[in-house]
């Protein structure tokens, strides 16, 4: 018997790009597809929906039926666009009926069902106002509203909170949580932003050039990042190295660690977890090395600081302790990170 959810490989091949991704999405679940701008996670969305063709070895099933070879109005599919494309002449309550007519309803069954997912979402007072009247974070919850009303299977989400301004973004993420909690199929989002997908998915696709890189819970995927886009986004520094037990050689540095690896293996550590010096500390059990500071900017509350040499860090340090250390581009100090804090995985 076919499980029920979403499972999917999309092929997607073009001349100077290919794509070829592999995931499920169970009943109730939300995939977050993350990558930078340029790795195929709209490509990707676009497939799922039809509105891009797959490559012969491309398939698409949903409950255990066949997608792929369906037109996209045949797709038991909601989808909630970037810009969510409103039809600017309707109301929100015929936005959001258009799909249940479009689908045979009658007038007074469609507009029953959108009355009824407008007071879901908490628009009910806004049912005769046209999108211009909206703002952005209402007209978002209508672009919802219209995709649910469909009674779809599959959810597809386009950088649904992109268009929102950041206290708006806030509000709104935390509602679409709710919403998609009481959403009883799978759920496909596509986003770049590293926040919308740890609050709004309860698992992650990293996408790189076309590729799925990395996957698992949004914990699992930031507690051991497999690739530099993800080490930036989860905020972390990445190395690949050789592991010895308790010991990762990278480069020319060896790094003590808190977990034993053998063979092939990342190091990571918080770039507030080094601790910066003038000159070479004393009887430090630390990982140590001299480095060489590149740049300092402004991180948040504290100072970030780029550091070149042997390996290129981040280092998250306070104001005051910028002026006590005097550092400037060009100025030469000591790196030390606790092996308590330095993290190994296998590679």
């Amino acid at each position: 018997m076919t499980a029920p959810g979403l499972s999917a490989r999309l092929v997607v091949t073009r001349p100077a790009f290919r794509l070829d991704v592999s995931f499920d999405a169970a009943p109730g679940e939300v995939v977050a597809l993350l990558g930078p701008n340029g790795a195929g996670k709209t490509t990707a969305l676009r497939a799922l929906a039809g509105l891009t063709g797959l490559a012969a070895e491309g398939h698409i099933t949903l409950d255990g039926r066949p997608l792929h070879t369906e037109p996209p109005d045949r797709r038991p599919i909601g989808m909630v666009f970037q810009d969510y494309l409103l039809f600017p002449h309707l109301s929100a309550l015929d936005n959001v009926a258009f799909g249940p007519r479009c689908r045979g309803a009658s007038k007074a069954e469609a507009r029953r069902v959108a009355a009824d997912l407008l007071e879901r979402v908490g628009l009910a007072a806004h049912a005769g106002a046209k999108p211009r009247r909206l703002s952005g974070g209402q007209a978002q919850r209508v672009a919802l509203a219209r995709a649910l009303a469909v009674r779809p299977r599959l959810l597809l989400l386009d950088e649904p909170l992109a268009a929102l301004d950041a206290h708006t973004r806030l509000e709104i993420r935390s509602q679409l949580r709710r919403h998609l909690t009481g959403f009883d199929g799978a759920t496909v989002l596509v986003t770049h932003d590293p926040l919308d997908a740890m609050v709004l998915a309860d698992r992650l696709v990293v996408v790189e050039d076309g590729a799925v890189v990395q996957q698992g819970g949004p914990a699992e995927v930031a507690r051991r990042p497999r690739t530099d886009y993800v080490a930036r986004l989860v905020g972390l520094n990445l190395y690949r190295g050789s592991g010895d037990g308790a010991r990762v050689k990278v480069g020319e540095l060896l790094f003590s660690t808190i977990e034993q690896v053998d063979g092939p293996a990342f190091v990571a550590f918080s770039p507030a977890a080094v601790a910066l010096y003038r000159t070479r500390p004393d009887g430090s059990p630390r990982n140590l090395w001299q480095a060489a500071v590149e740049g300092v900017e402004r991180h948040g509350d504290n100072v970030r600081v780029h550091l070149g040499g042997p390996i290129a860090a981040f280092v998250d340090i306070t104001p005051a302790a910028l002026a006590d250390l005097d550092l400037s581009p060009g100025r030469q100090v000591w790196a030390a990170v606790k092996a308590t804090e330095t993290h190994a995985y296998p590679a």
